[in-house]
């Protein structure tokens, strides 16, 4: 793992961010936007990446299935039908800035096979030399582990340590870290600034139920921060309500959380993997 960092961030936005609430349906205004700002920073000189959730809202829109599914193969099935009109969207919506885009399916064994591993490796570099943006999702189309991910958070963490970004931002439907879950608690504080992650945090990040469309709770935000902050990233977590927020963060004006980079020469992360995700 490489301490020394590149001028380049990882963002992570979820399927409740992409769609509307009501519907389910994808918000193609904010998707729009989000195309812009990811471009605008690789117009200032950053190599950027993008985690994206979603194939799976898309494609029970895609299908009309109307419930959650329960099964895992029915998971797999509107996964490969979503990614492709997902992926579809987002290259309509690239090409009006002139910014070219790449698709990345990773499994687990991206990461804990050596061979895989330093041929994504590999990939991600030459995409970011030839001014492409990766776009990043989980392959559940055939995978029996990213489905556990919690909705890409704990995956573009993952993405973050391989391509040695010096910054995650998870794009999420809340605005950070809260002192307790301000949906049960009007009274609770937002943490705006962890140093470290230690017993008090991982109290504070006690698991909130997933919606209809997403999986991921505070829980696996916690974990993708241990992950990036452990490889020596800085992690911040921000509401996507507005994507406009990245160039906020950038210019360093934004609510959120921040968690401080915390590099640790022991982290390993396919040890790491093995032991959290099963």
């Amino acid at each position: 793992m490489n301490h020394l960092k590149k001028n380049r961030i990882v963002v992570k936005i979820g399927s409740n961010s992409l769609t509307h609430p009501k519907t389910g349906r994808l918000d193609y205004i904010k998707i729009e936007r989000l195309a812009m700002e990811l471009t605008d920073i690789r117009n200032r000189g950053m190599d950027v990446c993008l985690v994206s959730s979603g194939a799976i809202a898309v494609g029970r829109q895609t299908l009309g299935v109307k419930q959650r599914p329960k099964k895992f193969s029915e998971k797999q099935a509107l996964s490969s039908v979503g990614q492709v009109r997902l992926m579809a969207t987002y290259q309509k919506y690239f090409s009006e800035f002139n910014q070219m885009t790449g698709q990345i399916l990773m499994t687990k064994n991206t990461i804990l096979d050596n061979v895989s591993c330093i041929n994504a490796k590999n990939t991600f570099e030459e995409l970011f030399a030839m001014g492409v943006i990766p776009i990043v999702n989980a392959n559940d189309a055939i995978s029996t582990y990213e489905m556990q991910f919690g909705d890409n958070d704990t995956l573009s963490a993952i993405v973050c340590s391989l391509i040695d970004a010096k910054q995650l931002i998870l794009l999420s439907d809340i605005d950070g870290l809260y002192s307790e879950d301000p949906n049960h608690n009007p009274d609770a504080t937002l943490i705006t600034h962890v140093k470290k992650i230690d017993e008090s945090i991982m109290k504070m990040s006690s698991e909130n139920p997933g919606s209809d469309v997403g999986t991921g709770g505070m829980n696996t935000k916690i974990l993708a921060a241990q992950i990036a902050t452990s490889s020596g990233a800085s992690m911040i977590i921000a509401n996507a309500k507005d994507v406009s927020i990245l160039h906020q963060i950038l210019d360093r004006h934004f609510i959120g959380t921040t968690f401080d980079s915390n590099y640790d020469e022991n982290f390993y992360l396919d040890d790491f993997l093995e032991r959290t995700i099963i």
